[in-house]
């Protein structure tokens, strides 16, 4: 390994804190991307795309901090794979089937579940026991999203695109499927992981692309502008910015960090894109943050950790 990987120049509390908050813009905006992308550009071509341009830029990262492929026999391949699979091609081509009829802040709202499915599947796949208190917190997220699927006047009844936002529900369950299982996955330098799952993916998504029929015109240039943003943002810069986030501060204050993304892409949709912002959006938000507390309170606890600062 080089020198380069030894992260021998740490940045200071405020520039990391400044990467945090870059961050929560980047994954935020990406879904008011998302619902316009969907506008000129199919789901899997729009997946396809903007996994091909994080593949070549997160692939560049990972040979700038000195780290070298493993062979493709070597069993990481498999599960970065998977990972990719799992954590990228189906989830990305899943909001962006949800986000063509679902406004990108609903989705976003829904997509911060993923913490809460993950206390579940953690219990049966990665020997951490449920709690109570775990319990009680997904129970109260869960209400949150129940809330979502309801008309504005909260009878039984469901809303219209129920099925769009159930799509949205399973990226979210992809996500946490994700999670566990990348905690099972051999050890591997991060920004290495990353690029790994990120060729995979984009192979994946780009064999799935050409399956389903090749465009017979170029995507206009809003299309593509929104391919770019996705590509190089949430899925290049925001995996890197990811990595050296969790590394400096670590998962749980990254956890907490999940909150702030729904709020940006609600504001950015209502500003941007003319979305309906309603009390029953906020009122669901709420709620979900709540279980999310509950559930990651304790060990965890809740303030911000930041790191010392090295100079």
């Amino acid at each position: 390994m080089s020198h380069r990987a030894t992260d021998s120049h740490p940045l200071s509390t405020p520039a990391i804190i400044g990467l945090a908050i870059a961050l929560m813009f980047i994954w935020g905006t990406a879904y008011t991307m998302v619902s316009v992308g969907v506008r000129t550009v199919s789901p899997i071509w729009l997946v396809s795309t903007r996994c091909i341009i994080g593949a070549v830029l997160v692939t560049l990262w990972a040979l700038y901090r000195g780290h070298k492929f493993p062979p493709l026999r070597d069993s990481r391949w498999r599960w970065y794979g998977l990972l990719g699979f799992t954590g990228m091609v189906l989830p990305f081509w899943l909001f962006s089937k949800g986000q063509i009829t679902v406004d990108s802040g609903l989705a976003a709202i829904i997509a911060g579940t993923m913490p809460l499915m993950t206390i579940i599947l953690s219990h049966f796949f990665a020997h951490e026991p449920l709690s109570k208190r775990k319990a009680f917190g997904f129970f109260i997220g869960f209400c949150g999203i129940a809330m979502l699927f309801l008309p504005d006047d909260l009878s039984l009844s469901l809303i219209a695109d129920w099925r769009a936002q159930l799509l949205l529900v399973g990226a979210a369950f992809c996500y946490a499927v994700t999670t566990v299982t990348a905690k099972r996955a051999p050890d591997t330098p991060p920004s290495l992981g990353a690029a790994m799952m990120l060729i995979a993916a984009a192979i994946m998504a780009t064999i799935a692309a050409v399956y389903s029929g090749v465009p017979s015109t170029f995507p206009p240039a809003q299309g593509l502008w929104m391919i770019a943003g996705l590509g190089i943002g949430s899925t290049a810069i925001g995996n890197i910015l990811f990595l050296y986030v969790i590394k400096r501060m670590g998962p749980s204050t990254l956890a907490k960090i999940n909150y702030f993304p729904p709020i940006i892409a609600v504001g950015a949709g209502v500003l941007l894109l003319g979305e309906a912002f309603t009390y029953k959006i906020v009122l669901a938000f709420v709620i979900v943050v709540i279980g999310l507390i509950i559930a990651r309170s304790g060990s965890q606890g809740f303030g911000f950790k930041w790191p010392k600062s090295s100079g």
